[in-house]
């Protein structure tokens, strides 16, 4: 698995090999957290640790690299914007075109442990938004496997997002910790 799936979980959402991908990003209007900025390490499926870089690229712009420990040479790097909404912290980064192109959202949260925690979208639960008509989109399929495109407006989707009712479409995909000064 590239280092890149587990921030793109940052959806950086292709964990499972499932993708919810939308039509518009984030736009870049708030300010990410000071604390989410810095140097983070976990460890990937396999138990190969990861590097994770945040910093700041330009006015509520943000990029992140990722590389396996003892491989600095090879790296992934991606922009991303972030959003708050009621309680919870976004992000949006552009997806591949290989995979569809368009942009992923996933979920983030610092924890008082120290910790960077990502969430990816559940594609049984959109989907199933999908068919009550609380989202529009449509299926897709990559070589990784299924995804969804969705349309609905960004106003829309977050109505659906930050309803407690549906805090169940969001599954922790990755766990970071802060790495060592």
């Amino acid at each position: 698995m590239k280092a890149w799936r587990v921030l793109i979980a940052l959806s950086f959402l292709l964990l499972s090999g499932c993708l919810v991908s939308f039509k518009e990003p984030l736009p870049a209007e708030q300010a990410a957290p000071a604390a989410l900025l810095g140097k983070w390490t976990s460890k990937n499926a396999w138990g190969e640790p990861l590097t994770l870089q945040l910093t700041r690229i330009g006015n509520n712009r943000y990029q992140a690299v990722t590389s396996a420990t003892g491989k600095a040479q090879r790296h992934d790097t991606y922009a991303f914007t972030v959003a708050r909404h009621g309680s919870r912290w976004y992000l949006s980064a552009a997806v591949p075109q290989a995979l569809g192109g368009h942009f992923t959202i996933a979920g983030f949260e610092l924890t008082d442990k120290h910790e960077l925690v990502l969430y990816q979208l559940d594609l049984e639960q959109i989907n199933q938004a999908r068919g009550q008509n609380t989202l529009q989109g449509a299926p897709f399929e990559t070589g990784d496997g299924d995804g969804v495109l969705i349309d609905s407006p960004l106003p829309q989707v977050f109505a659906y997002l930050d309803d407690p009712a549906n805090s169940d479409v969001f599954v922790e995909a990755a766990r970071f910790q802060r790495a060592g000064k």
